[in-house]
């Protein structure tokens, strides 16, 4: 059973040691993080949906607080001016509760005009870390976002504490009983926007407050990676379904990929040779691997799997080294996760933030770092028919190599993506997505 409380606390230890340490060696003395401020829609009465920074939940498990501002010092607790304001038209902030209130000095206020009143005295020696606000902007000195520090935390976010790894989990189980819910939608026949609300209504947690907008494709929509119209009405004929959908737990995510055939077909045996193909690439997984490595090794295995089916004549190395696997495998392998779906500082070179980008054969690689221990990451290879891009190959030298007859039958059921989240340790691969659907 986990305990968040004792893990919090020897994170946020952990955590604000490590900070301030940056802070001196960059002639820091304190950090002022807004959560953050809603959006007005133009001329309109109403704000976009809220989130709090990831700068401020960094160190807060508070998702939604907005008009607050977390101020670090090189000594004693963090003050958190905490935003409850008197208001009967909306739902405000509870009192402060749960595993985080002790370790911070709270400074609970109904009037935004006052908070600046907790703030350090201007000058050179602090950093605004976050958008900029109006009360941010008194403090004409500061520095704001500066990038050698943003660069040294981006660098350290890769490596998860016991408590982030413990959200991931919790964000993981959360997930997964809501992708049954959807794949039991699917099976009886849902829409896609029916499949969509089953899975919201399976987390427990709003639209809005879903990592990401969900993935819900039926049939040939799945050949569409980021599909997100979630059409109302069912189609005549179901065949496949592919579902990306998370959920959070304490601002920390989880980002999951199913595919489902309705029949047990050719797409059915494609998926269980992209199943294995996902497996065997988590359980080749190496300390100190380069992920570049772990992507382009997956390339090969999916040229494999189209030979053996008999969509392209050609030998896999021929079709990795022509760029023919991008037709059907046109994205990344995987990306960090965390406190952002696809965690920053993934293409870092080091902790100067000196870039390392994918080559130019994978362009949308977003990890190029080491797989090292404690880095949480996703895995997830994928094997589409995407239209434009086949069209491409219909107009090219190797035109002759596809079986068009073949590809055109499997058109119409999209494509397949499985995605796991992984922690990576000494001595093992923990995958907490498979670990959430064996216990649920």
């Amino acid at each position: 059973m986990l305990n968040l409380t004792s893990l919090y606390a020897d994170h946020l230890t952990d955590l604000l040691a490590r900070h301030r340490l940056l802070m001196q060696q960059n002639d820091l003395e304190y950090l002022v993080i807004p959560s953050g401020e809603p959006i007005r829609i133009y001329l309109d009465d109403m704000d976009y949906p809220f989130k709090s920074s990831f700068f401020f939940r960094t160190y807060l498990p508070l998702t939604e607080l907005a008009f607050s501002y977390l101020i670090i010092g090189l000594n004693d607790k963090p003050t958190l001016v905490y935003y409850q304001p008197v208001d009967y038209w909306h739902k405000v902030a509870s009192d402060p509760a749960g595993i985080w209130p002790e370790h911070f000095n709270i400074q609970v206020v109904a009037d935004k005009n006052i908070v600046s009143q907790y703030f350090p005295l201007d000058s050179d020696k602090v950093a605004i870390l976050g958008q900029a606000t109006s009360l941010t902007n008194q403090l004409t000195q500061a520095k704001i976002n500066p990038e050698q520090l943003l660069n040294a935390m981006f660098w350290q976010r890769a490596y998860k504490s016991e408590y982030e790894i413990g959200c991931l989990q919790l964000a993981n189980e959360r997930a997964v009983v809501a992708h049954q819910a959807a794949e039991t939608a699917f099976r009886a026949g849902k829409s896609e926007q029916q499949i969509h609300l089953a899975y919201v209504e399976a987390t427990g947690m709003l639209e809005h407050q879903m990592p990401y907008s969900n993935i819900v494709a039926l049939n040939q929509n799945s050949a569409v990676l980021h599909y997100t119209d979630c059409e109302a009405q069912a189609p005549q004929q179901s065949r496949s379904f592919l579902i990306d959908a998370g959920a959070s737990v304490n601002g920390y995510h989880s980002d999951i990929t199913r595919t489902y055939a309705l029949e047990n077909n050719e797409f059915a045996d494609l998926i269980a040779a992209m199943e294995k193909i996902q497996l065997n690439c988590i359980e080749s997984i190496q300390v100190g691997q380069k992920y570049l490595d772990l992507h382009v090794n997956t390339h090969l295995e999916i040229a494999k799997i189209i030979q053996q089916f008999g969509y392209v004549d050609m030998s896999p190395e021929a079709m990795v080294e022509s760029g023919v696997t991008a037709t059907f495998f046109p994205h990344g392998l995987g990306h960090l996760i965390g406190l952002q779906v696809h965690d920053i500082g993934g293409q870092f070179l080091n902790e100067t933030g000196q870039l390392n980008p994918p080559p130019a054969a994978h362009p949308f690689l977003r990890c190029t770092r080491h797989m090292e221990a404690g880095m949480a990451f996703t895995i997830e290879p994928g094997l589409y028919f995407i239209e434009s891009l086949l069209a491409e190959q219909y107009q090219g030298e190797h035109k002759k190599a596809f079986n068009w007859e073949k590809i055109n039958v499997m058109k119409p059921f999209g494509g397949i993506r499985i995605e796991d989240n992984i922690v990576v340790t000494p001595d093992k691969v923990i995958n907490l997505t498979r670990d959430a659907f064996a216990k649920y």
